[in-house]
């Protein structure tokens, strides 16, 4: 699937998901396989989550820039 078709989760979410990625990876759930699949997901979840934390930082700047 499309990464633009992905309905893009919260940073709670996508935290949610990676908790239960690196869960899994810790007790040796994952076959070889699903291994590289997990880990792709697990970057593409840390990208998304830098992302809204850059976005939140930047919008507080704005919002802190105009208070002055």
């Amino acid at each position: 699937m499309d990464e633009m078709q992905q309905p893009q989760e919260s940073y709670n979410e996508a935290m949610e998901k990676l908790r239960k990625i690196v869960a899994d990876i810790e007790r040796k759930e994952l076959d070889v396989d699903l291994l590289s699949e997990k880990v792709k997901e697990a970057s593409r979840l840390i990208k998304l989550c830098k992302d809204k934390l850059f976005k939140a930082d930047e919008e507080v700047k704005k919002i802190l820039e105009a208070l002055d």
